[in-house]
This record gives structure tokens, C-alpha cells and sequence, in this order.
């Protein structure tokens, strides 16, 4: 299994919920970038999130955003000179 560039898009759209107010909805406009709408709908239909448009993390969203946050954060720690 590989990173395809679809899953990429939907780990940027997970990266975006802010984690520490899960009340804290996202919306993905129609005049969004077509990957971003793509990527919406598809964590929709995996049961991430509450709308196809954004909406809230689900329980498995909220999971799956977490995840996705902290391997942004690990793989993005540069190396010391």
C-alpha cells in the first residue's frame, strides 16, 4: 500500500480540524480547490466526517485526525545541522 495523491488530499483536509475544540466544524467550500471538495466527500463516505461538505469529526474521524496530525508533526521536525 502507497500514499496515492487522493489519500494525500484527505490527510491535508484531517489536518485542518483543530483538535483541541472538537466542536469546532469545518466547512470546504464549492469554490474550494476540486481535490479539497474530492477529499470532503470521501472522508464522508469513510464515516470521518458528519458532512460531505465538512461538518464535524466523527468518533473514527476524530481518531483518524489525530493520527494524521501527529505524523505531520513527526515528519515534519527537521534534522539538526
Amino acid at each position: 500500500m502507497s500514499f496515492t495523491h487522493d489519500l494525500v488530499d484527505e490527510l491535508e483536509i484531517l489536518a485542518l480540524f483543530n483538535l483541541g475544540n472538537t466542536l469546532e466544524g469545518l466547512k470546504v467550500h464549492q469554490g474550494a480547490a476540486p481535490k479539497a471538495i474530492s477529499a470532503a466527500q470521501h472522508l464522508h463516505e469513510k464515516g470521518l466526517i458528519t458532512q460531505a461538505d465538512g461538518g464535524y469529526l466523527t468518533s473514527l474521524g476524530l481518531d483518524a485526525a489525530q493520527h494524521a496530525q501527529a505524523l505531520l508533526t513527526i515528519l515534519s521536525v527537521q534534522e539538526p545541522a
